[in-house]
């Protein structure tokens, strides 16, 4: 996932990819509980988009907050 793209996306949009993402996160989380799941790492990734995000919606947030 690309920072500049996330950039890029509306408040709306990048609400709706947490919410996307924490769900796919869960899906992992319950793969591995269950030995199901293929690729251990994909949680890590997921981890760190939904940071990713969620920093570019705070960085929002301050740059209101200034204005």
């Amino acid at each position: 996932m690309k920072v500049n793209k996330l950039r890029d996306s509306s408040s709306e949009e990048l609400m709706r990819k947490v919410e996307d993402l924490k769900a796919e996160l869960f899906n992992l989380r319950f793969q591995m509980a269950t030995g199901q799941l293929e690729n251990p790492t994909r949680i890590k990734e997921v981890r760190k988009n939904i940071a990713r995000v969620k920093t570019i919606i705070r960085e929002r947030e301050l740059k209101e907050e200034r204005a």
